[in-house]
């Protein structure tokens, strides 16, 4: 099925040109194939968010174009760039950094040191580390509050909110969230998603892998996978009014 396509680059109107450029990427298991030739295009200030059920491939993507998989066909760029062979080191320095679903936090560890862990690219520049911790307690309090406090024994909304900020800590362009929402009570979803705001408004891009189609209220661009393939590719604000095509690529209306 080819993809769905509108008019525009879904653009916010801060984008300064493509960050990240994905042609034809297919990437399997062994030989079970995941992804099928994704194409999309994320510009510099964007937010966007790729869409789909559990098992349709969003999470292969993100691990893909970090470098924790390398694709079968198809290449990444970056920054204008050719990344698709770059190991994720390299990428995170780059400033391509993906917070994992699950928030996988180092759960022994007080939250401050979860903090300077995810600092390590970094950790010779103890200035910036300082500047990028407080940041991360101006987008979450709650875990200044916390800062003390072993990460295992924190809720799961303030394990996601530090699972989130330690991927901050790496001075991200491009920051990378695997189901921010999941699991968390509605509430909470409200509370990271507005924070995942700020901090585009601060200058980083952001992609979103999402179930939640209430993610479309921050983004500029949507994508949506449908067992592997591309199936809508445009604006999020025309995705999120349009119940017909919601119902046609979520099942939702």
């Amino acid at each position: 099925m080819a993809p769905h396509e509108v008019g525009g680059n879904g653009s916010n109107g801060h984008a300064n040109g493509a960050l990240l450029h994905v042609e034809g990427l297919k990437v399997g298991y062994g030989h079970l194939p995941v992804l099928y030739g994704i194409d999309m295009s994320v510009d510099e200030g964007e937010t966007a968010v790729v869409l789909g059920l559990n098992g349709a491939g969003k999470t292969t993507l993100m691990l893909t174009l970090v470098g924790m998989m390398k694709p079968w066909e198809g290449r990444i760029l970056y920054g204008g760039e050719d990344v698709t062979k770059t190991p994720v080191e390299a990428m995170v320095a780059r400033g391509a950094v993906v917070v994992p679903e699950g928030r996988r936090v180092f759960p022994n560890l007080p939250v401050e040191e979860n903090l300077r862990v995810g600092a390590w690219v970094k950790r010779r520049d103890r200035d910036f580390i300082e500047s990028q911790i407080e940041r991360c307690y101006r987008y979450f309090p709650r875990l200044k509050e916390r800062r003390d406090q072993i990460a295992g024994t924190l809720s799961g909304g303030e394990q996601q909110m530090l699972a989130i900020s330690r991927g901050l800590m790496a001075g991200p362009k491009l920051l990378m969230i695997d189901e921010a929402s999941l699991g968390l009570a509605p509430v909470i979803v409200q509370q990271v998603l507005e924070v995942v705001r700020e901090i585009n408004d601060d200058g980083v891009t952001v992609l979103l892998n999402e179930q939640n189609v209430g993610s479309l209220r921050l983004a500029d661009k949507a994508f949506v996978i449908q067992k592997g393939v591309l199936v809508y590719s445009g604006s999020a604000e025309e995705l999120r009014g349009s119940k017909e095509m919601r119902r046609e690529f979520l099942g939702v209306g």
